[in-house]
């Protein structure tokens, strides 16, 4: 009948959309600046390797007309070192090298070419430079190699991210 609408009973259960879960999921993970959506995520510790890999970075982004993210990871040791307990907790150790890095960069004239943003994080590098990478829907991850005993020992960065990231890796030398 045309004009006549059909209450909806009170006790029928409402079916959740897909769609719109996943339109919602998108826009909480999308809340970013959108200068940086797409851009470039570049690990940066302040090392030489880190440097260059910045420096590639800054010509990718600029090449590309995209914003430049640099990911700052900072330390995060288990308390097992210090306490002897069984459970894997992890301590935020006190890093305050991410605004020293943060002024070094912000005094830096080869950064005046993009817009850039620095992002400081906590826990595995490999595993939260993919995250950054994929809360801007990141172009590519770049990074610095590893030289030393310890990424030969125990695997380098680059590496370990180049096997999981879902985007390209860059892995400057």
């Amino acid at each position: 009948m045309a004009g006549h609408e059909i209450p909806e009973p009170a006790d029928r259960k409402q079916v959740a959309d897909p769609l719109s879960d996943l339109q919602a999921a998108e826009e909480t993970c999308h809340s970013c600046d959108p200068a940086f959506r797409h851009g470039v995520v570049v690990g940066f510790d302040g090392s030489t390797s880190s440097e260059r890999a910045l420096a590639y970075a800054i010509g990718m982004a600029r090449r590309s007309g995209s914003g430049l993210i640099i990911v700052h990871v900072a330390n995060r040791l288990p308390t097992t070192v210090w306490a002897g307990c069984e459970p894997p907790v992890f301590v935020d150790v006190p890093d305050h090298r991410t605004e020293v890095l943060g002024l070094e960069l912000a005094c830096a004239d080869y950064l005046t070419e993009v817009p850039w943003i620095l992002v400081e994080r906590g826990g595995d590098i490999c595993h939260e430079l993919e995250e950054v990478g994929r809360e801007y829907s990141a172009d590519a991850i770049v990074v610095g190699s590893t030289h030393g005993i310890v990424g030969r020992i125990f695997g380098s960065v680059a590496g370990r991210l180049a096997r999981r990231a879902q985007r390209p890796v860059v892995v400057i030398p």
